[in-house]
């Protein structure tokens, strides 16, 4: 594993109750998932947005939970069980230039994790594969960690991919951008 990804202990530093004060997930995502979608939380961590994801898509939508860490994937499963919809979220390992999702997605969220990503134009490609026509992708980068500069570059090769930016929401610490697969 790169010395540029999260260590999964780490993400204990964050990932925890007080956050819903910062970044709640059914108030950051509800105008974006409706009931019955089909959502992806790529590198989801320990699951924070994947279990507020669940409860907005409901009981007859699901939640891909992505992450290359098997250590973040097994805490998620944990968290989703206590939480009452493990029922909801589908486990998946991806590697480390591979995403391997195949199923078309409504909605992918990508929370502070593409800064990790060793080659952004070949995850952005991935990204639109799956993503359904219409489909939106709500990228965050903290601001602590990542430029301006770095952030505009990012974009840009998302927009190489042929994702448009359909707006720039204002995400507590962070630099976001919704995009769209048209």
């Amino acid at each position: 594993m790169g010395n540029h990804i999260c260590p999964w202990w780490l993400a204990y530093t964050f990932d925890n109750p007080f956050r819903h004060f910062f970044h709640n997930p059914e108030k950051m995502l509800g105008s974006y998932v409706d009931k019955g979608m089909t959502v992806l939380d790529v590198g989801c961590g320990m699951g924070f947005f994947s279990i507020g994801l669940a409860k907005l898509v409901g009981d007859e939508g699901c939640v891909i939970a992505a992450d290359i860490q098997s250590e973040m994937l097994n805490t998620l499963e944990k968290r989703a069980e206590k939480a009452g919809c493990s029922e909801r979220i589908r486990i998946h390992k991806s590697e480390l230039n591979k995403l391997g999702v195949d199923t078309p997605v409504d909605f992918i969220l990508a929370f502070w994790m593409v800064h990790e990503v060793p080659d952004t134009n070949i995850f952005f490609r991935q990204i639109r594969s799956c993503l359904k026509p219409k489909g939106r992708f709500l990228i965050a980068e903290p601001k602590f960690h990542v430029s301006l500069k770095r952030f505009q570059e990012i974009l840009a090769s998302a927009q190489e991919s042929g994702l448009n930016i359909r707006e720039t929401p204002c995400v507590r610490f962070s630099r976001s951008a919704v995009l769209q697969n048209d």
